[in-house]
């Protein structure tokens, strides 16, 4: 039986509240910054206008912080960063200090390009704060997490640490982009059979020792379900430690919203993971 790919990856046609959910992001966030503390907001890390961190320091943020980047979703295409400054707030109560960052979108930009832009972002991080950190990141940030991971940056930047992000909580990700240029989306992707699987981390080589979560609502399509369950299992193989877990009850979008809890599971495991990043700087 064939799968229909675009009803498999249409989430607003699967969620048709999606606006309102939208709209209450929105509202949340605008919140979360009137109240966040020490925030820098806007910070460039490249010369686009949507290459920006948005940087909510944690209460008595220093040195010894843990550092997590928080990637938002929106298929490569659509989205924004202000929708998102709420999903830095259960962190940033757990004493983490979150970056919230943007990228040029497709069809404006290649995903390859996005995948460079937000590894200048990490760069960005380092010599800003020279500290290795972690990324949890949404739907089009999942795969950009996941990219982040397998990224060794010491070929980009001689002094930064090859596993500048060795951790990386990815929520409902995309892995392996082969399905997706079956879509009626990849008229702004332009993918093609290699450029595909160039820009997929489930086929890359990752170093022992990575950490990937990859989790997914359990209310998503089963296509977004197997996204994850394999990108678990295949870097499993290649010696990554990895969890997959479908999270009840959520759906594409709601699946986020823990994250702007101090003590949601979800809050506390990137709030684990960042700390054991941090304790094991170099």
């Amino acid at each position: 039986m064939s799968i229909d790919y675009d009803v498999e990856y249409n989430n607003r046609a699967r969620v048709p509240e999606h606006p309102e959910i939208f709209a209450r992001w929105e509202r949340e966030a605008a919140a979360f910054r009137d109240t966040a503390r020490g925030a820098e907001l806007g910070l460039k890390y490249g010369p686009s206008p949507r290459q920006t961190i948005d940087l909510f320091p944690a209460a008595n943020d220093g040195p010894d912080t843990p550092l997590a980047m928080f990637i938002h979703g929106g298929w490569w295409r659509s989205l924004d960063p202000s929708l998102h400054s709420q999903l830095a707030g259960g962190p940033n109560a757990n004493g983490v200090t979150v970056a919230v960052v943007g990228y040029d979108l497709c069809p404006q930009v290649s995903i390859a390009t996005i995948i460079q832009e937000v590894r200048a972002a990490c760069l960005y991080l380092w010599r800003k704060r020279r500290q290795r950190f972690t990324v949890y990141g949404h739907s089009a940030g999942g795969h950009l997490s996941a990219c982040m991971v397998a990224t060794n940056f010491s070929t980009l930047e001689p002094d930064a640490p090859a596993d500048l992000v060795p951790a990386a909580y990815a929520i409902s990700g995309l892995f392996d982009l082969e399905p997706v240029r079956h879509t009626a989306m990849n008229q702004d992707f332009m993918l093609d059979e290699k450029s595909a699987h160039e820009a997929s981390p489930l086929y890359w080589d990752v170093p022992v020792g990575r950490t990937l979560d990859a989790v997914v609502g359990a209310l998503e399509s089963s296509e977004f379900l197997r996204q994850s369950e394999t990108v678990a299992e295949a870097w499993r193989q290649d010696a990554a430690i990895t969890r997959y877990e479908a999270i009840a009850g959520r759906n594409h979008f709601t699946v986020i919203d823990p994250l702007g809890e101090a003590d949601s599971t979800m809050t506390k495991r990137v709030v684990e993971l960042a700390r054991k990043v941090q304790a094991e700087q170099f």
